[in-house]
């Protein structure tokens, strides 16, 4: 078991609650129905992350897993963080990070993928 990244996955799946809630209830009458769409997809793509990296945490050693956890990570800060601070600060030019987070994404779900047809695992 990776304890990071257990670790990491419930810290990260409790922000996505906070930051779900602070949405619906703080945030809902502030906020344009784009504005809220945005801030929807950043909570949802953390908490699926933050599920599918606490299951990297308990799968069976193999480094490239590590490797997955690490994206899956960055994914979520850059990611979600990026479209947190646009919407809740209106900095507009942090969206250009958002991208990178969503490569971040895609390439630890690459991996993922690529892992699991590896007969050598370590």
């Amino acid at each position: 078991m990776r304890l990071p990244f257990l670790f990491l996955a419930a810290t990260s799946a409790f922000i996505g609650v906070a930051m779900g809630a602070f949405g619906a209830h703080a945030m809902k009458n502030m906020l344009s129905d784009h504005a809220m769409d945005v801030y929807k997809t950043a909570v949802s793509y953390q908490m699926w992350h933050a599920l599918a990296l606490g299951l990297i945490a308990v799968l069976p050693k193999q480094r490239i897993l590590d490797w997955v956890g690490i994206l899956f990570v960055v994914g979520i800060l850059l990611f979600s963080g990026s479209l947190y601070l646009l919407v809740i600060f209106n900095i507009h030019w942090i969206g250009f990070v958002t991208p990178f987070g969503g490569v971040a994404f895609l390439a630890a779900w690459g991996l993922l993928a690529y892992a699991s047809l590896q007969k050598n695992q370590e």
